[in-house]
C-alpha cells in the first residue's frame, strides 16, 4: 500500500514579474515559454538541436537524442549529440575570441585578504592554454584523470578549462575536506595527477591543503605529479621528483593549445558525492550533453544580459561551481565574480561590500546562508548600495518562506524577482525554477520545470498523486545534461536512480504540485517523518519553527517513538542568547501546532548556538538523527566543518 507525504504548509503568496523587467527580459511572454516547454518535450531532437547549435562545435552532430526507442528514448542508456565532436574549453573560451568579448572581463576575482585579480576572455584564453601545455608536458593526456584540491582562486577555474582542453577528466574536491575523504576520491578516480594550492584563506587563516594532499597520496603511487599554486606561502613538505610549482612550470611556456576534440559522450568530470553510507558517488557527465544544459540554463534561468556582473557564491568543489561559475557563465560571454573567502570574513557585510565595489547585477546563494545573514542582523545590508541588483537566485536546499521574503525585501528592495532552483550533482543543470520574466515567484516554491524537464509527483507504485498532496518527485524523460552513470559502479548507478519506476529517474526527493502546476520540494525522502502513520516533511516544519521571531534557523529530524513510532525533535538556534529560547520553548511547539497542526507538534525541541554543517553549509541531519536518538555516531564525520559541536549537541538544554 502506498503512502503518500502530507503538505501542510500553506503558502499563497505570488510575485509576478514587473512590467520593465519583463519587458527587457530574455523571455518575457508565459505562452512563449509554454510554447518552447511543450517543444522541448514532445519534440526534444528538434529543440536541443536547435540549441546545441549555438555552441562552437569542432565537428556537428548527426543525431540529437538516440537510443533503442529513437526520439523518444527514455531510460538511462540514451545517448545526445552523436557524431558530434566539441571542446568545452574552446566553448567556454575560444568562441569568444574573434568578439567584442575578447576584451570584456570574464573574471573578477577578490581573495579574502581583499587582494585582486582580473582576468580579460583574451587573457583567460592565454592563461588556461599555458596551463594546459603544463600538463601535456607533465604526460598528461585525453582520458586521464586528475584530482583538483584548491581555494578559491582564479586557477581553480583554470585548472578545470585546462583540462578540458587536452580530454583530461578532472575531478574537483572541494578544498574543506579532509585528506581521507581526498584519498577516497583520488583512488576510486585512480587519479594520475593532483593539482592543489599551498593553502587558502580562511576566516583571516590559512586553510592549508597541500599537506593534506601529501598524506591523502602516501600510498597511491599512480599519482606521478602534484602540481602547486603558491597562495599563502605556508610551509609545505616537497618530494622535487613529484611536486611542481605552477609559477616555476609556467615559465616560458607556449600560450597557444589547440583544444582536443571531443566525442559528445566523451566524460568531461567526476564529481563524487556523499551519501549517509557507503563510498563516495562519482558521477559521471559527458561533454557536450552537460555543456548545453548548463548553456542554456544559465542563459535563461538567470536573463542572462551582456553588461550583467554575476555572482554564483558557491565553491568550484560543488556542481553549482561548476556548472554556475565555470561553464555555464562563460559557455555565455558573462562576466563573473569570485571571491576566496567566507561570507562573514573580514566582516559580516562581506557579501554586500563586494556587491556593491563590482556592482553585482546577479547574486546566486545558499538559503544557509540567507538565514545566516538575517541572524546577522539587516544593518549590515543597510549600509551598502545594492540597487543595481536586478536578480537573486537560491540554491542547494529548499528555502523556507520567512527566508525568501527576508531576502526579496532586505537584499532585493522588494524589485528583484528570485529563481530559487531544485537540481542536483546528478541532473548537471537546473531543473525546476521560474523563468524571472514569465513566472509568478512564491516564496518556497521551484515553480515550474525547466525546458526539457518531464517532473511528475507520484506514489511508490509510480501513479500520480493529487494536486496538493505530496509525493515522490519523478523525471519521466532524459535531458542532455543528466548524469551518464557511477564511475565504475554501473550496478550502483541503475539501482540507485532507476530502480524505482521503469524507465524513470528518481531523484530520491519528496515533492508537491499546487492547482497551477507550481512544484513544492520537501526535502530528501530519507528525511520524510512518520508520526502517528502520518508522514510529514522535515522542511516545512523547520519552515513554520523559523517564522517565529525567536528562531534563526532550525533543523528537524525524527527519533524513535515506542508510541508514535517516531518523534519530532527539533534543534534550533535562537534570536539571543539560549536561555531566552529555551523560555519559548513551549510557544514553539505550540506556534507549529497552529501553524500545521498538533501532529507536527514537536516532542522536544533542543537549543543550541550552530548545527552541524558541512564546508559547503548543508546541515547533516543523519549526524542530528544520531543525537536525538541518544546512539554513538559511526558514521563519517570527515566533510563536517566543526566537529566540535557534536559535544555541544548532546549536552544542549531540551525542552
Amino acid at each position: 500500500m502506498s503512502q503518500e507525504i502530507e503538505s501542510v504548509l500553506a503558502e499563497s503568496r505570488a510575485f509576478p514579474p514587473s512590467d520593465s523587467f519583463r519587458a527587457a527580459a530574455r523571455l518575457g511572454d508565459g505562452d512563449e515559454y509554454a510554447r518552447l516547454h511543450k517543444q522541448s518535450i514532445e519534440d526534444p531532437s528538434a529543440f536541443w538541436g536547435g540549441v546545441a547549435k549555438e555552441l562552437p562545435w569542432l565537428r556537428p552532430f548527426d543525431e540529437v537524442l538516440t537510443g533503442p526507442d529513437g526520439a523518444q528514448s527514455r531510460g538511462p542508456g540514451v545517448e545526445w549529440f552523436r557524431g558530434g565532436e566539441i571542446n568545452a574549453s574552446h566553448v567556454c573560451l575560444d568562441q569568444h575570441l574573434d568578439t567584442e568579448r575578447a576584451n570584456k572581463t570574464a573574471l573578477i576575482w577578490e581573495g579574502e585578504p581583499g587582494d585582486n585579480r582580473t582576468f580579460t576572455y583574451a587573457e583567460l584564453h592565454t592563461e588556461v592554454c599555458r596551463f594546459a601545455n603544463v600538463l601535456k608536458a607533465r604526460g598528461i593526456g585525453k582520458g586521464d584523470r586528475v584530482a583538483i584540491y584548491m581555494p578559491m582562486i582564479p586557477e581553480a577555474a583554470m585548472a578545470m578549462l585546462a583540462c578540458a582542453r587536452i580530454g583530461a577528466i578532472h575531478s574537483v574536491v572541494f578544498g574543506g575536506f579532509s585528506a581521507a575523504s581526498l584519498q577516497d576520491r583520488i583512488a576510486d578516480g585512480d587519479c594520475c595527477a593532483v593539482i592543489t594550492a599551498d593553502g587558502g584563506w580562511r576566516r583571516g587563516s590559512v586553510l592549508p591543503l597541500k599537506p593534506a594532499v601529501d598524506e591523502a597520496i602516501k600510498d597511491q603511487p599512480r599519482v606521478k605529479t602534484v602540481l602547486c599554486v603558491k597562495r599563502t606561502e605556508n610551509a609545505v613538505a616537497w618530494d622535487p621528483a613529484r611536486d611542481v610549482w605552477l609559477h616555476e612550470a609556467l615559465e616560458g611556456v607556449d600560450a597557444e593549445c589547440a583544444p582536443e576534440p571531443m566525442q559528445s559522450e566523451d566524460v568531461l568530470f567526476l564529481l563524487y558525492t556523499s551519501g549517509s553510507t557507503g563510498k563516495p558517488k562519482g558521477i559521471v557527465h559527458s561533454t557536450a550533453g552537460y555543456l548545453v544544459g548548463a548553456y542554456l540554463s544559465t542563459k535563461y534561468v538567470f536573463d542572462l544580459q551582456e553588461d550583467d556582473v554575476y555572482w554564483c557564491t558557491a565553491d568550484v568543489g560543488w556542481i553549482t561551481g561548476h556548472s554556475y561559475i565555470v561553464y555555464g557563465p562563460l559557455a555565455n560571454g558573462a562576466t563573473m565574480v569570485m571571491y576566496e573567502g567566507a561570507p562573514n570574513a573580514p566582516h559580516e557585510g562581506r557579501f554586500w561590500e563586494l556587491c556593491e565595489k563590482h556592482g553585482v547585477t546577479i547574486f546566486y546563494t545558499a538559503p544557509t546562508a540567507i538565514r545566516a545573514f538575517m541572524k546577522w542582523g539587516d544593518e549590515h545590508v543597510e549600509r551598502h548600495d545594492l540597487s543595481k541588483l536586478r536578480l537573486l537566485g537560491t540554491v542547494g536546499e529548499p528555502i523556507n518562506p520567512s527566508a525568501w521574503m527576508w531576502y526579496r525585501d532586505k537584499v532585493g528592495g522588494g524589485r528583484c524577482p528570485i529563481v530559487d532552483t531544485w537540481w542536483q550533482t546528478e541532473t548537471g543543470s537546473i531543473m525546476l525554477t521560474p523563468i524571472p520574466g514569465v513566472s509568478a515567484t512564491k516564496p518556497g516554491s521551484a515553480t515550474l520545470p525547466f525546458f526539457g524537464v518531464d517532473a511528475v509527483i507520484l506514489d511508490e507504485e509510480g501513479r500520480e498523486v493529487p494536486d496538493g498532496m505530496g509525493g515522490l518527485l519523478a523525471l519521466r524523460r532524459p535531458w542532455p545534461s543528466m548524469l551518464r552513470g557511477i564511475w565504475g559502479d554501473e550496478k550502483r548507478f541503475l539501482e540507485t536512480y532507476w530502480s524505482k519506476w521503469p524507465l524513470t529517474y528518481f531523484p530520491g526527493d519528496g515533492a508537491r504540485k499546487d492547482a497551477e502546476g507550481n512544484f513544492w520540494i520537501l526535502g530528501r525522502v530519507d528525511d520524510v517523518l512518520n508520526v502517528s502513520g502520518h508522514r510529514l516533511s522535515t522542511m516545512e516544519i523547520e519552515s513554520a519553527l523559523v517564522s517565529h521571531d525567536a528562531v534563526v534557523e532550525a533543523a528537524v529530524v525524527a527519533r524513535p517513538d515506542d508510541l508514535t513510532g517516531e518523534a519530532i525533535v527539533a534543534f534550533v538556534i535562537p534570536q539571543g542568547e539560549a536561555g531566552e529560547a529555551e523560555a519559548v520553548a513551549q510557544a514553539l511547539k505550540d506556534h507549529v501546532a497552529q501553524e500545521i497542526g498538533k501532529l507536527a507538534r514537536p516532542a522536544e525541541i533542543r537549543v543550541t548556538t550552530r548545527l552541524p554543517k558541512t564546508r559547503s553549509g548543508k546541515i547533516m541531519r543523519r549526524l542530528l538523527r544520531a543525537i536525538a536518538a541518544g546512539e554513538e555516531i559511526t558514521q563519517d564525520t570527515t566533510t563536517l566543518e566543526d566537529s566540535t559541536i557534536l559535544d555541544e549537541l548532546r549536552s544542549g538544554p531540551k525542552a
